[in-house]
């Protein structure tokens, strides 16, 4: 079951690619992305790390050491989404955490078993894997309906395999934002690129194309009020099917007020609270 679409909006096949944080210490956090999250490293300079799965980069580590500490009012990251695709590899990622790390929360979402933790700069991650979608809830209107519920744990960590690293079939599931006003947010991503808005919450609100229950989250539970900046969120990326619906999203932006740019593969904007998003094929 699928919402109804309209003409503007992004086909199945639309994912998240690639995501990208500006950090201080690179070495600090390519560590603990590879030894907790359990990502492979990919590439490495001097001031850039690549990291991934098997030959598929999901993150990008961009040292700028003089980038402060992100303010307290500023919008960016709540959290970067890794999907698992297996229970077992949900299971190994708890246990790398329990072993490295600390275990900030856990939930069912319905749709979802999801751990979250956070990384040595305050980044926010989310391990998570999908139920089969035929059982996820589903709103009258058509629309996936999520919710926050108790997490049973001990299933989970019974379900390991002990991988130390990250499975193939490991993606960017989905990011979540922290911003300014969800209106814009909701004029750029569902308006103008075509998201589909799923599920509301009280000062949230989750897009997603396809049907999926969301590729893109974003919330005001902090009241952040000011443009991203410093540390945390560089870009990220949204990665379309084919080169006519790319070509479809750059006129629909480019006749507004969000400066755009031409990459090697695609497209650069930046959207509200100046938040980069990269788009390409």
């Amino acid at each position: 079951m699928t919402p109804q679409t309209h003409p503007e909006t992004l086909p199945e096949g639309t994912h998240i690619g690639r995501t990208a944080l500006r950090v201080n210490d690179i070495d600090e956090m390519t560590g603990f992305y590879r030894d907790v999250v359990g990502l492979s490293i990919l590439g490495q300079s001097d001031d850039e790390t690549i990291l991934g799965v098997s030959n598929k980069p999901l993150l990008i580590l961009e040292e700028a050491e003089d980038a402060a500490e992100r303010h307290s009012s500023s919008s960016g990251l709540f959290h970067n989404a890794f999907r698992v695709p297996s229970r077992e590899a949900l299971g190994d990622a708890l246990a790398r955490i329990r072993e490295h790390w600390q275990l900030g929360g856990a939930s069912d979402h319905g749709v979802s078993e999801a751990l979250y933790l956070t990384d040595p700069e305050g980044n926010g991650i989310e391990i998570y894997r999908d139920y089969p979608r035929d059982e996820w809830p589903y709103s009258d209107d058509g629309t996936v309906r999520m919710g926050t519920y108790a997490l049973e744990l001990e299933p989970i960590a019974a379900a390991a395999a002990g991988d130390l690293n990250l499975p193939d079939g490991t993606d960017v599931g989905h990011v979540h934002l922290e911003v300014s006003s969800l209106e814009e947010f909701s004029e750029f991503y569902v308006d103008l690129i075509g998201f589909e808005a799923q599920t509301t919450a009280p000062a949230a609100l989750f897009v997603s194309a396809g049907g999926y229950h969301h590729h893109l989250g974003a919330n005001t539970w902090s009241r952040r009020s000011k443009p991203a900046s410093g540390r945390g969120i560089s870009w990220f990326e949204i990665v379309v099917p084919d080169t006519a619906v790319l070509t479809e999203i750059q006129a629909r932006i480019g006749d507004g007020e969000y400066p755009v740019s031409e990459t090697e593969d695609g497209f650069s904007v930046t959207g509200p609270d100046e938040i980069e998003v990269r788009l390409r094929t």
